[in-house]
């Protein structure tokens, strides 16, 4: 089950995802380092999560930016 769906984290504002990005990046590392140093991650599973989130975070907020929206999509789709 992802930590965000795709829907939640359009409906965030720009401030708002930057900030959940660091915050998600920052528990990634935390994981890895505790793996790293030989230690035990309660959930692995957990790792996985986390970058897809980041990556759906990253994606979206790349979609803003090239002004890409659903409208246009299904637009295309059908053409």
């Amino acid at each position: 089950m992802p930590i965000l769906r795709v829907k939640e984290i359009r409906d965030m504002p720009s401030e708002e995802q930057a900030k959940r990005l660091n915050e998600l990046r920052t528990e990634l590392l935390r994981l890895k380092t505790m793996i790293k140093a030989g230690g035990t991650v309660e959930n692995p599973a957990r790792i996985r999560e986390l970058r897809k989130t980041i990556a759906r975070i990253m994606t979206i907020e790349h979609e803003r930016k090239l002004g890409f929206t659903r409208e246009k999509a299904k637009g295309k789709k059908n053409k």
